[in-house]
């Protein structure tokens, strides 16, 4: 990495442990930031069991409220403003159309894939507020704008966060915190499982006809939550290969 555009920077990172969230977080480490990686069981990710410096592994699970309030307990605590927050986690939930669905399986969605963003926000914007300006990353998915098969909650969670952030990008347009999202398509990650013929055929499904990876995701994230972007809030960025260019 030739750069340090995030030098000086706190960043919080949700579901940091794998995929998307662990690689963003390597990349904000890379370009100079102080990373919050908060995930259910922080122990597990790499870069905290690395010890570097410039990481803190703060635990939460983003379907529990108090835990959220915990984090902004900890962050105010600790640093006293945070710059950057990354909405990564999420979930896919249950198979099921919808008069199959359980309650309990649907609540477990929206709670992780909704509220747990909405939460974060709500206890990290007064610390930006505070700085005098920040930037959030929610992650998204294609699933906002198209079918997702087999999972009934999924896309309306992840379409739900997509209008979430662009109400929260003009709410604080003049208080200097930009709110973007992305929407990623098919990234080989923990959450496609490992086989290789049910990932070669995801991939034919793709325009590009390959899966994207964590790393193209983390590079997105990164120029949004960067002063590079410092003109664009609002946003949905779809990275997915021409996935839904289709």
């Amino acid at each position: 990495m030739d750069t340090e555009r995030l030098s000086g920077k706190i960043a919080v990172i949700t579901g940091s442990n794998s995929g998307i969230g662990a690689a963003t977080a390597r990349r904000f480490l890379a370009e100079g930031a102080t990373v919050v990686a908060a995930d259910r069981d922080p122990s597990r990710n790499p870069l905290v069991l690395a010890r570097t410096d410039r990481v803190m592994g703060i635990a939460c699970d983003v379907s529990e409220p108090q835990a959220i309030e915990n984090l902004g307990v900890q962050l105010a605590e600790h640093f006293g403003r945070v710059d950057i927050l990354v909405n990564n986690a999420g979930i896919t939930g249950a198979i099921g159309r919808v008069h199959e669905y359980a309650l309990e399986d649907y609540e477990k969605v929206m709670n992780t894939n909704v509220r747990g963003p909405f939460l974060t926000m709500r206890a990290t914007i007064p610390l930006m507020l505070a700085a005098g300006g920040g930037s959030i990353v929610n992650v998204s998915s294609i699933g906002a704008v198209t079918f997702t098969p087999g999972s009934s909650p999924y896309s309306p969670s992840k379409a739900a966060l997509l209008m979430m952030s662009k109400q929260a990008a003009i709410e604080y347009v003049k208080d200097g915190i930009r709110v973007n999202a992305v929407c990623p398509g098919l990234v080989e990650t923990p959450i496609l499982g490992g086989a290789t013929d049910t990932l070669d055929l995801l991939a034919n499904a793709v325009p590009m006809g390959r899966l994207g990876t964590p790393e193209e995701v983390a590079a997105l994230i990164a120029y949004l939550a960067s002063d590079e972007a410092g003109f664009t809030t609002g946003s949905a960025t779809f990275i997915d290969g021409g996935h839904t260019a289709i």
